[in-house]
Order: C-alpha cells, then structure tokens, then sequence
C-alpha cells in the first residue's frame, strides 16, 4: 500500500511539475516574427457582405489599416449602379489572436448597411480567421474567414447563418 501510494505522488509530482513548464513555456515563449502591419494601410477587396451574392452583385473595395500590431480596423464600399442597383459600406474590426512568421489568426467583427435588388438590409458577422503572406512577396495578404452572420437583406426578416469563406471572398489586399 505503500509503495502504490508514493507511486501516486510521483506521478502527481511530475504531471504538476510538467504543467508548470508548459504554463512558463507560454508566458515567456519569444515573440514570432510575425506580419507586422502597424501603420500600414491595405488596399483591395472584401466579398463577403450579402449583397454580393444577389443578382448584379458587388464586392467591396477594402481599406484595411492597422493602428497597432494586434488592432485594424477595415472599411469596405461597393456600388454597382445597374437596375436592380447594389451596395455595401461596412466596417470590420480585427484583433491579432496569434501571430506567425507569415501568417496573423485574428478575432474580427462587422457590420454594414445593404441595398440589393431594390431591397435595404443590414448585415452584422462576426468570428475568426487567418491572414497569410506569401514568404517573398511581403506585402501581399490572403484572408480566409469563419463564423456567423445576421442580416435581414435576403429575406426580409433577420436570419442568422454560419460563415466560412476562403480568400476569393474574404480579401486580398496589397499594404503600402
């Protein structure tokens, strides 16, 4: 009995022991070399809004800037003046979660105003995703998104979906 008791001891003694130096392993790991895009501005285009999926659809030009390494903020503006006409002015927030030598996972929020297809609508996402980079061409950024979206454009009553969209839609921009 008491040899299987120390056993046990040892056995808690180490797991303690090794989940102490993980916790120290992540608390003081060196810092990525991560994209760092702080007072950058990124130029290019966001699909992403509803209004892009409706007839005559229109993406969005993009503005992305970022005021620190972990914060941007983005606008995105779209006009497509055929009949039936569409548009989209959104804003999106993003904060850095992990950083990587070529590639940033972010937290992002968003909201726009819609018109399509004679309709008006609002459309708020929200959720996570990834920027990446290319090694070689540094200003270059690919963006792939996942979570949700609530808007009412589509059907004329709020309906909450799930959104997974890869770069072709979330963005790709050029940082000045």
């Amino acid at each position: 009995m008491g040899h299987q008791n120390s056993t046990t001891h040892r056995i808690l003694a180490v797991a303690t022991l090794s989940a102490l130096a993980f916790a120290l392993a992540l608390t003081t790991a060196p810092e990525a070399s991560a994209r760092d895009l702080q007072g950058r501005l990124g130029l290019g285009f966001n699909n992403e809004f509803a209004s892009s999926t409706a007839a005559n659809g229109v993406p969005g030009i993009s503005f992305k800037y970022a005021m620190t390494r972990d914060i941007a903020g983005e606008a995105v503006v779209g006009v497509a003046t055929t009949q039936p006409g569409n548009s989209v002015f959104a804003a999106k927030f993003f904060k850095n979660l992990f950083l990587e030598t070529n590639l940033n996972f972010y937290f992002m929020l968003g909201g726009g105003i819609l018109n399509a297809s004679n309709s008006s609508g609002a459309e708020f996402i929200g959720g996570f995703g990834s920027e990446f980079f290319i090694p070689g061409i540094e200003s270059l950024g690919f963006s792939m998104e996942v979570g949700g979206s609530f808007e009412n454009l589509t059907t004329g009553s709020f309906a909450l979906r799930t959104l997974g969209v890869s770069f072709l839609n979330a963005g790709m921009r050029f940082y000045f």
